[in-house]
């Protein structure tokens, strides 16, 4: 796979953020490829998965050993603002990528699942936290508080075929009165426990790489299931467009996640790379 594509040219995101010039009274997000959405959460800079290069996987200096981009990433590293807090759900190369770990800024605040955590140890961050299912806590960044709690999904951690101890976690995060859910990399499972504390505003939903992996990835129409059970006003399609890890053609995923929704098209959040979304109503009240 990888000589066969290493001539192969990366389409550039067909739109571009401009997270500088996002208000911090406001939640807004913008996908950036993948699993990596960047959010701003009432002034709280928020990164997902962090994956910016061409490829992701093992890296044997100059190269990296994996799959190939279809699609750049949004933002360039350089272009991110400062982030205050990176989400990592669980230790597969396309989520936990060193290297672009790398590239944030090293006072940012970690949150991780259990038993993933030295797979980045030589990477300085100002303060790392592993959550396990059930787990939840407050922390503090420079922007101010936010509250996440870890829960279960149906996926594994493991980063070779030797470490399976590792946990992969869904997060909610609140904020303000607001909710958001990312669920990072899931099989269809039940998330009726999400909704444990009120409706979600904004859930973060993997909709990619099912066939023929149905054991480890839900399909579109079960992501929407997912989304709701959660109780989620809005669905952002994560997962897909960027990576081909699977067999379904790259485009099917968007189109049967927004037929899912024709019922509803408002639900969804965006559809393209690169693509912002600021959640209605969510302007904070001075």
């Amino acid at each position: 796979m990888m000589l066969g594509d290493c001539r192969r040219t990366i389409a550039p995101a067909p739109l571009h953020p401009h997270p500088q010039q996002w208000p911090n009274d406001r939640v807004t997000a913008a996908w950036l490829g993948h699993a990596t959405v960047l959010v701003n959460f009432y002034g709280v800079n928020i990164l997902t998965d962090p994956v910016f290069f061409d490829r992701c996987g093992i890296r044997v200096p100059p190269l990296t050993v994996g799959p190939k981009r279809y699609v750049a990433c949004a933002l360039k590293p350089a272009e991110l603002p400062r982030i205050d807090l990176v989400l990592l759900s669980h230790a597969h190369f396309d989520h936990l990528d060193l290297r672009s770990l790398r590239k944030v800024n090293r006072d940012a605040l970690v949150v991780t699942a259990a038993h993933t955590a030295d797979i980045f140890r030589r990477i300085r961050f100002r303060e790392v936290i592993e959550l396990d299912w059930d787990q939840e806590r407050t922390v503090e960044t420079a922007h101010g508080s936010i509250t996440l709690a870890a829960f279960h999904l149906r996926h594994w951690g493991a980063r070779m075929q030797y470490d399976d101890y590792r946990r992969y976690n869904a997060y909610l995060l609140e904020r303000g009165g607001k909710r958001l859910g990312y669920l990072g990399d899931t099989a269809r499972t039940s998330t009726h426990h999400l909704a444990s504390r009120g409706p979600i505003d904004l859930l973060f939903v993997p909709i990619g790489a099912y066939h023929p992996w149905i054991h480890a990835h839900c399909t579109p129409e079960e992501a929407v299931e997912m989304g709701d059970e959660a109780g989620a006003r809005y669905l952002m399609p994560i997962h897909h467009q960027t990576f081909m890890l699977s067999w379904e053609p790259m485009e099917e995923p968007v189109q049967r996640f927004t037929a899912a929704l024709h019922n509803a098209p408002e639900r969804v959040a965006l559809t393209q790379v690169g693509q912002t979304f600021e959640l209605p109503g969510s302007t904070k009240s001075t």
